[in-house]
């Protein structure tokens, strides 16, 4: 779901970013503190850039899935549950058995 580019050429970014329906990658072009340009991907187009800091591309691929009404890919299920539901509390009284599992063990 996360990928990191360092100084990589557009053509094997398209080819890694193929694999998977969504995805967030950060594209650095150099060794600095710079971030980068992190983006969404879906079915392997950009849908949003220049997102910044880490946080908001996570908020924001949450957010992009209910305004397109998108399902989770099956892969990724449980990981977009749990920032849904979990850290962003959105519909938190709905929850599947393996994220109530990990609510409860977080908990304890």
């Amino acid at each position: 779901m996360f990928l990191i580019f360092q100084d990589a050429d557009e053509d094997s970014v398209s080819q890694d970013l193929a694999v998977q329906r969504m995805k967030i990658c950060n594209i650095k072009t150099n060794t600095s503190e710079d971030p980068g340009d992190i983006s969404i991907m879906v079915d392997s187009i950009k849908v949003l850039t220049a997102l910044g800091n880490f946080p908001r591309p996570c908020s924001m691929l949450i957010g992009l899935t209910y305004a397109v009404n998108l399902a989770y890919p099956k892969e990724l299920m449980y990981t977009l549950e749990v920032f849904q539901k979990l850290f962003l509390e959105l519909d938190c009284s709905k929850l599947s058995p393996k994220v109530n599992s990990l609510k409860n063990k977080l908990l304890a």
